[in-house]
């Protein structure tokens, strides 16, 4: 199977003129907690960004009084029980705004997370008109970010959704989000399915929901935006609930992704520079090596029951490597991640173990990645594709694996 269409939005048609399927529905537009003086901010900004459409504005605030009445902008409820505005978007967050566009009709509904204000008006106008005005059933922003931002999603998000659901959106797991009123009722579905669950607030992949359904997904340039903090959680949390939730939609998805096809294309690759003359980069680099070798004595027998023999003498050899030529090669990472994903679903280990042990392995990838990118944007990009590629290139090991995992065995 293709991949689902991924375009920039350069030739789209004003908002004013969409086709005549939408030319009547109103925009949904649920936003986070604010200030009254945020939101009064808000309304004005998105007055600008969407002129003359009918926009529902949804706020868990009591509403200033001094937001002018408009005829173009309705300010409703949005229940503030919903757990909404964290560091990512939630299945509560999905089902809250599916309900809402439901009950009022809406059938193109913008979800917006938390430091809202620090996303621009064409941000805002570029998400809208994916789904307004091109027939867009999910449409996820694309920030500009350095060559040290979104790490988890450069390493293991956007190469897996790649690679197995054929969707090339950079941020999988998303802050703000467009979506047509017929992904709002898979999202609203798949979020009842989740909730069940034991987390409280589970976390939700709308682009493969979207895939399955083949449902047209679009990634949108939406300029710089302040990206919130996780809060309290270390990184070893985070990244097992993160990756704890992936694998397990993957493990769901299995006879999609494993009859679906990864598209491949070739990507130049950075190689990377000399590390030169100690350097803040450098001492961060050398700490990262020493902390991966101190890791990799002490869970080699964890890593042995998950990984192959080739994987194991691959990572002993990048134990001993200096911090000056300290890489992982991208397809040694894909291989990794696989295997991981693969056990989570064979539970070969307990799972929180299995997720533990898989943090020291993502800092090795990251480790490489301050290597290759040697703070430049555009190197950091390269080596981002270079993973993604990788994880495409690598995709029929996780589909043999996953169906004759015996075979593998050592």
């Amino acid at each position: 199977m293709s991949s689902l269409p991924i375009a920039d939005i350069s030739n789209e048609r004003p908002l004013g003129t969409a086709t005549a399927a939408r030319s009547a529905a109103s925009v949904l537009i649920c936003l986070p907690s604010l200030s009254p003086e945020a939101l009064q901010t808000m309304h004005e900004r998105i007055a600008a960004a969407l002129p003359g459409q009918s926009v529902l504005l949804a706020s868990p605030d009591v509403l200033p009084e001094n937001i002018p009445a408009s005829e173009t902008i309705q300010l409703v409820e949005y229940p503030s029980s919903l757990p909404h505005a964290g560091w990512a978007l939630t299945a509560s967050d999905y089902l809250g705004a599916a309900d809402l566009a439901q009950k009022h009709g809406a059938s193109t509904i913008l979800v917006l997370g938390a430091e809202t204000l620090s996303l621009s008006t064409g941000g805002l106008h570029a998400l809208v008109a994916s789904v307004l005005s091109q027939r867009v059933d999910l449409a996820l922003p694309r920030y500009q970010t350095g060559p040290h931002d979104a790490l988890v999603s450069s390493a293991l998000l956007y190469p897996l959704t790649h690679a197995l659901f054929g969707a090339g959106t950079h941020l999988p797991l998303p802050l703000d989000v467009a979506f047509s009123s017929r992904m709002a009722e898979r999202l609203a579905a798949a979020a009842r399915r989740l909730g069940s669950a034991a987390q409280s607030t589970p976390l939700l992949w709308p682009v493969a929901e979207a895939s399955v359904a083949a449902f047209v997904v679009r990634e949108v340039e939406a300029g710089e935006r302040t990206m919130p903090h996780p809060g309290d959680a270390d990184l070893n949390s985070l990244l097992a609930e993160v990756a704890g939730s992936l694998f397990t939609d993957i493990e769901a998805k299995a006879p999609f992704w494993q009859r679906s096809r990864a598209s491949i294309s070739a990507i130049p690759t950075a190689e990377p520079l000399p590390l030169g003359a100690e350097t803040e980069e450098l001492a961060e680099v050398r700490a990262m090596a020493e902390s991966f070798r101190s890791a990799y004595l002490n869970l080699q027998e964890i890593w042995s029951l998950v990984l192959p023999p080739q994987s194991l003498l691959a990572l002993k050899k990048l134990s001993l490597a200096p911090a000056e030529s300290f890489l992982m090669p991208p397809d040694l990472w894909a291989r990794v991640v696989y295997d991981f994903v693969l056990a989570y679903h064979l539970r070969t280990i307990n799972r929180g173990h299995l997720l533990g042990a898989l943090t020291p392995l993502y800092l090795a990838w990251v480790t490489s990645h301050l290597r290759r990118a040697a703070g430049d944007a555009t190197r950091s990009a390269l080596h981002v594709e270079e993973t993604a590629a990788a994880f495409a290139a690598e995709k029929p090991y996780v589909v043999a694996r996953w169906r004759w995992p015996d075979r593998f065995n050592p």
